[in-house]
């Protein structure tokens, strides 16, 4: 059971890894690929968007991160959740300031891979 929950674990942070590579790039295909028709996405700012509205405004460069560095990061596997919190550092691509902040996020596994199904943010 523990090399199960290990596997999932390492599984999850993949996808995490996935997706921060996929902000930084804009890359439509894999933002969609990753994240749950159902997404709720929270930014620290309190603006909530869908899926929609986060893979456009990633893809089309209205917003976007020109770097992203991820640390502290624990996953937590329940059987097909995880929850996945980490600081994150991000090079904001319009301002060129670093934005940082505790994230937590929960991923959902759904036909044998994990998606994006929300994200909340918080400024540190």
């Amino acid at each position: 059971m523990a090399i199960a929950q290990a596997n999932e674990a390492s599984a999850v942070s993949s996808a995490v890894e996935a997706f921060r590579k996929a902000m930084v790039a804009g890359d439509r295909s894999a933002l969609d690929k990753l994240t749950a028709a159902e997404l709720s996405y929270g930014h620290s700012s309190a603006r909530l968007e869908n899926k929609s509205e986060v893979v456009e405004a990633l893809a089309s460069g209205k917003s976007g991160f020109a770097a992203i560095e991820l640390s502290d990061q624990t996953v937590n596997v329940i059987d097909n959740v995880a929850l996945v919190r980490h600081r994150f550092v991000g090079t904001r691509r319009s301002e060129g300031d670093k934005l940082k902040l505790m994230v937590l996020t929960v991923w959902l596994r759904r036909q044998e891979q994990w998606k994006l199904l929300a994200r909340q943010a918080t400024k540190v």
